[in-house]
């Protein structure tokens, strides 16, 4: 094989890839990036049989071949060379010359052959939508899945499709994250539940405009993204997700609306005074016309006043401060609605166009 191409292009490919090479496995060929050059195009693959990534850049082919290359190394090289094209060149015994200006690197390849290839996605299940609103609703729900293998099913974010909506739901045993979004065509009707890590990757990689589009689509086993030169294939968590609407519920109580910068700014200012190990929630009071918010810890206490829109009861409840802080950060409204019943009962973050709803249990506290 023998192919030249700019290094920025080839540095992109690496970095995009490299976020499905396997860190803990004991087969060496899944720490490498698999490089083919075909008659077309030079393309790149990782695959950690879990998730894979491959993508093509534009290059001059003067020999069509594949090599599979320590991922690592490869990266490191890559990155370091001088800004200008770069050739790589291959033998029989699988040695890389990596060439840049006056640099050359020779590397120990694998035998391409030998690399996992992705699975072969049977493109009849399928949605399109904008790389914005594809990033906006991993980003907004993200944060709620749970990073415990023992509930497998929590590890993940359900997607599920019905006519031209888009949902996407996670929760981690202490919140629910809600997403809904309108899409421009009809579907069929799908459920898969998607790796919270695959999407964590997605995010990363994709540009997230408006005006460029990625295709999605299901199998019984696998997801495919689809969008620019690139191809993210990964393994859907099985099982039957959680009946959300069953956990769900439209009574309330007490509703307040308020300013969201205000709210999150004095959730943020509370928190100075908590650490980690030190599970101290803040106490907020709703009265008619006012929210207190207060927080007592080993260093200190702290209180603060907002103005709000109330209507129903007083109330008296405390949370975790880090998980209205996670909601709060990711809702682009000016003013938000929250909906309580007791201070036992979870809150309800939730806006009137029904696109996002937030559940978060109460905290316990001894007043």
């Amino acid at each position: 094989m023998k192919i030249i191409c700019t290094k920025s292009d080839l540095v992109h490919a690496v970095s995009i890839v490299s976020k499905a090479v396997s860190n803990n496995t004991t087969l060496p060929i899944l720490k490498c990036i698999l490089i083919e050059a075909s008659t077309e195009n030079i393309k790149l693959t990782a695959n950690d049989m879990e998730l894979g990534i491959e993508t093509t850049i534009d290059g001059q082919i003067h020999q069509p071949g594949k090599i599979a290359i320590e991922a690592k190394l490869f990266s490191e090289i890559v990155r370091k060379l001088p800004d200008n094209d770069i050739t790589i060149e291959t033998d029989d015994q699988y040695k890389a010359t990596i060439t840049c200006e006056k640099a050359c690197f020779q590397i120990m390849g694998q035998e391409g052959e030998e690399f996992p290839s992705l699975p072969e996605i049977e493109k009849n299940q399928s949605i399109t939508l904008s790389q914005f609103s594809l990033k906006e609703v991993i980003r907004q729900t993200i944060f709620s899945i749970s990073d415990n293998e023992n509930t497998k099913l929590m590890t993940g974010e359900l997607f599920e499709v019905k006519d031209d909506k888009l949902s996407v739901v996670s929760l981690d045993g202490h919140r629910i994250s809600i997403r809904h979004i309108e899409l421009k065509d009809h579907y069929d009707p799908f459920k898969v539940v998607v790796p919270g890590k695959t999407l964590q990757e997605i995010v990363k990689i994709i540009s997230g405009e408006m005006d460029e589009n990625v295709s999605i689509y299901v199998t019984s086993k696998h997801i495919l993204f689809e969008f620019d030169n690139t191809r993210v294939v990964s393994r859907l968590l099985e099982g039957e997700y959680y009946k959300i609407s069953q956990m769900l519920s439209s009574d309330y109580e007490t509703k307040i609306t308020i300013n969201k910068k205000e709210f999150l700014n004095c959730i943020d200012r509370a928190s100075l005074l908590i650490r980690e190990s030190d599970k101290k929630p803040i106490i907020i009071d709703i009265a008619d016309h006012s929210l207190k918010l207060n927080i007592n810890s080993f260093f200190g206490s702290m209180e603060e006043e907002i103005l709000i829109q109330k209507e129903g009861r007083d109330l008296l409840i405390g949370f975790n401060p880090k998980f209205l802080m996670d909601v709060l950060r990711v809702i682009d409204d000016e003013e938000i609605n929250i909906y309580l019943v007791n201070p036992k009962a979870p809150c309800y973050i939730k806006d009137d166009a029904g696109t996002y709803n937030y559940l978060i249990l109460p905290v316990n506290f001894n007043h």
